[in-house]
This record gives structure tokens, C-alpha cells and sequence, in this order.
């Protein structure tokens, strides 16, 4: 396998995050072009690539990425553009064929969507998607293009429609397009197909169609993924559902806005399916993952600490939002104490020293759940440090909080003193909630704290259970880490 030098572009996206570490692990040098560099902070592969800055409306920014590359990864659409879209993606992919011939590239890889181009009903969006692909060809450099339709995965765009909508409605109506053929892949494949393209020399200049083992109905991707959650669902069809209502549901419930749910909802109107095989005689060794299988792996990522913690890179102080099937609300604060002061307050928390916000909120939340659990069904947690918590003193007399150790209602995920802890909770709720906390000493010695409560919701309740008290929840929140500044400070001044 020959070592190359690869240019990804899109850096920030879905599958750019998922193709990068692969590449990187194949032993390839990588370089990642982005828009917005920045948001590339909390990925765990950012210190291993050339990371640059640029786009393809700065045709400069372009030659810089360009130089000295073999090959690269056009992974790049303007849907988020919104109205005038089609356009704005003709005119990207000119200016990068032309920028690529010039920096003498040998090879583009590109993925487009899975449509029929001569269906009569295509949509614009998959349009758009095949015209880029045809525009990167008449450069002279060479160009394999994928085409792929739904793609399952957590954080996948597709993906996250479906999982949002089918977790938080138990009867789902939609259009009467749901009735179109779909043909599922897993993520885990596109990126397969994506990485052996680099070695097939043979393959290069083709146009594969890429689909999983199974075509089914759009309308069963949601209710295979209802069942195999364990939820009961039905589905009817409604004739002249309008795309921008359903475009807005969409962002209302998902985590995908309305500038991309609206063409992407429009791409439900024709079949997505493989009319020709050619990657599987190119690419024999792929083996396809069945559509259950994507999904089970998609579920297994369902823990925080298999995400791709985009919300780092965010230049906001605090944020709420939808990722990969959770709610998060993050917030980082910066605090004038070293991260052992801040982390012997996180060791204080609860107990019999209490929560340092609305520490009666904590106990009451608490004593419902105790009061609600059937006895004999899970184990009590004592309120008490010492009697509930195995924690040991370290060789300073301070408390040292281990993995499985239990904070009120909360057991001690992971630890790493002076670093970070996660808790998850033990309470009874329509879903899985976690509490993190990162520490980052600063040169000034001071601490940037980071805070995420992670809410993982299970149908109906789940949804209902974190609007409904999203009001309260930030409130505590924002008290919460305001007040851990303050104990830190405090303790340090006291010292």
C-alpha cells in the first residue's frame, strides 16, 4: 500500500471526521481543509493532520491547501446555503477542478448522492449532487466518484432524521413519498469504499453506486429502526404535505436545520436505490453491513464517550443542542485557580457536603426517585458521603474519587485526577443522563472549566421529560458551574 500525501476537504462534516482517522491510521499524511478550523478542537485526530483554513469560494486558500498533495477528497456541499444552493455548489466545484489541475492533483474522490439521473421526478438536491460529480470530471485530472443515499450512523445526517423523528412521534405521518425505495449503507462502509479507493488505480474514473445489502421502503428504514429500539410505531402517508412544513418539523426535532431538511426532504421524492453494481465487483473486499447491524452499532455509540464532541470547537460560553442522539447543554467558564483546586471541588460534591447550586433541588430530585422505585429493584443510595461512597484519602487527607464510586444518585463513570469526571445517573427517567466535567490549566495558571450534562432520550417521555424541564435544567446548570468557580476561587485564596 503506497504512503500518500491526502487533501480532505470538508473537514468539519460527517464524513470527513470519519474518513480522516482512518486515513490517518493507514499510515497516509492528511491534510484537513475547513471552513472553520476552529471547530475542529475536540476531535481526537486534530494534532495528527495538517489542519488549514480555507474554501472553495477563496481560490487562494485553495492552492495553499492543494500544494504538494496526490490525491484528494471532494466532501463538499452547499445545501446549508440555503435558497440559490445548486449554484453556489456548480460554481465551488469549477473553481476546485480548475485549482486542482493547476496544483497538478492525481486524483479526486468524490461522494454524491444515489438517484436515478434520468428519472423524470429527480429532486434538486440530487440533482445538484450528480451535476457536481459530471463538473469535476471535465478537468483532466482523474475522478472516482461514490454515490450514496442513506447513510446509517450516528451523526449522520439521514440517520439522525430517522432516529429523531421515529423516537419522538409514536404515530408518524408523512408523505406519500415515504412509499419510495431506499437502500440503506452504513457509515462504516461509505468510509470502506472511500479508503480503498486510494489503492484501486483501476478504479479510477468510475462512478459507483453505493447501497447496502437490503432496499426497502423510506418508510422502513423508521419503523425497522422503531422496532429494533424497542418502541411501537405506526406510519401513514398523506397526500400534498408541503416540503417546507415538513422541512421544519424536521429542524424543530432534529438536529438538522432548516436550510439542509428542506432539499433533503425534496430527495425523498424518487427511489434511492443501486441500479448498477460495479463497486461491489471493484471493491470485493467490502464486506455490506445489514441495515439491523448499522443501526445496533449506530445504538452501541449512544455513550458520551463515543462522540465526536463537535460542541468544543464552538466559540460560544454555553450552548444547547442536538448531536448523535442526544441533548447536550454545554458551558466553560474560566476560573482563577489551579485544576487541583477545582478538582478537589468536584470530590466535595454531594453527600453530606452537598450540591454547591440548589443543593435542595438535588436532595428532592432524589427522594422522588427513591420514593417512585419499587423496592428491592435497585440498590439505595445513601445520602451520606460516608456511609454511601467508597471513597479513599489520598496521601494529602483529601478524597480520592474512583471509577464505580457513587455521588448521591450518581455513579463515577471516569476520573482522571486534575482532568476530568463523568457521572452518570442512576436516577428513573425516559432515557440515559450523564454529568462531565474537563479541567485545562491555562499558562496563568488559571482553569477552563467545561461543563456537559448529556440526556440520551427514549421515545416520547424522553422528549417530553427534557422540554419539558429545559427551563429548570438550565437554570441549575448555569448556577452549577458559576458556583464551582466560586468554591475553587474561594479555596484558593484560602490556602
Amino acid at each position: 500500500m503506497n504512503r500518500l500525501r491526502v487533501l480532505v476537504t470538508g473537514a468539519n462534516g460527517y464524513i470527513a471526521s470519519r474518513l480522516i482517522p482512518r486515513l490517518v491510521d493507514r499510515g497516509h499524511t492528511v491534510r484537513a481543509l475547513a471552513r472553520e478550523p476552529e471547530r475542529l478542537a475536540g476531535r481526537p485526530w486534530q494534532s495528527k493532520v495538517d489542519v488549514m483554513r480555507g474554501n472553495t469560494t477563496e481560490p487562494e486558500s485553495l492552492a495553499a491547501a492543494l500544494e504538494g498533495i496526490h490525491t484528494t477528497y471532494y466532501l463538499i456541499h452547499s445545501m446549508a446555503a440555503g435558497r440559490g444552493y445548486t449554484r453556489v455548489e456548480r460554481e465551488s466545484a469549477q473553481r476546485f477542478v480548475s485549482a486542482a489541475e493547476q496544483a497538478g492533483i492525481q486524483h479526486i474522490i468524490y461522494l454524491g448522492g444515489l438517484a436515478d439521473p434520468n428519472a423524470k421526478n429527480i429532486a434538486p438536491h440530487m440533482r445538484s449532487r450528480i451535476e457536481t460529480g459530471e463538473i469535476l470530471r471535465q478537468g483532466r485530472v482523474p475522478v472516482t466518484e461514490f454515490r450514496a443515499g442513506v447513510i446509517v450512523g450516528a451523526g449522520s445526517i439521514s440517520f439522525e432524521m430517522i432516529r429523531f423523528l421515529t423516537e419522538s412521534f409514536p404515530i408518524l405521518p408523512g408523505p406519500t413519498w415515504l412509499r419510495n425505495k431506499a437502500q440503506p449503507i452504513a457509515a462504516s462502509n461509505v468510509i470502506d469504499y472511500l479508503v480503498e479507493a486510494l489503492d484501486r488505480s483501476e478504479a479510477r474514473g468510475g462512478i459507483y453506486e453505493l447501497g447496502g445489502p437490503e432496499v426497502m421502503l423510506y418508510a422502513d428504514t423508521m419503523l425497522r429502526y422503531a422496532r429494533q429500539r424497542g418502541l411501537k410505531r405506526r406510519l401513514f402517508t398523506v397526500r400534498g404535505v408541503p416540503i417546507p412544513l415538513m422541512a421544519r418539523f424536521v429542524d424543530w426535532l432534529t438536529p438538522v436545520p432548516y436550510a439542509i431538511a428542506t432539499p433533503l426532504v425534496g430527495g425523498l421524492q424518487s427511489d434511492s436505490i443501486v441500479l448498477k453494481e460495479d463497486a461491489r465487483r471493484t471493491f470485493p473486499d467490502v464486506r455490506l453491513v445489514p441495515y439491523r447491524e448499522a443501526v445496533q452499532e449506530a445504538l452501541d455509540d449512544l455513550v458520551p464517550v463515543r462522540l465526536e464532541r463537535v460542541w468544543e470547537g464552538m466559540t460560544r460560553e454555553a450552548a444547547t443542542i442536538k448531536h448523535e442522539g442526544f441533548f447536550l447543554d454545554y458551558r466553560r467558564l474560566k476560573v482563577s485557580a489551579s485544576a487541583e483546586a477545582v478538582y478537589r471541588v468536584f470530590a466535595d460534591m454531594g453527600g453530606a457536603h452537598g450540591w454547591p447550586y440548589a443543593n435542595w433541588l438535588w436532595r428532592l430530585r432524589g427522594w422522588l426517585d427513591r420514593l417512585v422505585s419499587r423496592p428491592n429493584t435497585r440498590t439505595d443510595i445513601k445520602a451520606s458521603k460516608k456511609d454511601g461512597i467508597s471513597l479513599e484519602p489520598d496521601g494529602q487527607g483529601d478524597p480520592l474519587l474512583k471509577a464505580g464510586d457513587r455521588i448521591d444518585y450518581y455513579r463515577v463513570e471516569a476520573v482522571e485526577r486534575g482532568c476530568m469526571l463523568r457521572l452518570h445517573s442512576e436516577l428513573r427517567a425516559p432515557g440515559e443522563g450523564w454529568m462531565e466535567w474537563r479541567l485545562d490549566e491555562q499558562s496563568d495558571q488559571s482553569t477552563l472549566v467545561t461543563q456537559t450534562a448529556f440526556f440520551a432520550p427514549r421515545g416520547l417521555p424522553g422528549f417530553l421529560y427534557w422540554f419539558m424541564l429545559g427551563p429548570l435544567h438550565r437554570l441549575v446548570f448555569r448556577g452549577l458551574i458559576r458556583a464551582i468557580r466560586q468554591r475553587s476561587e474561594q479555596s484558593r485564596r484560602s490556602r
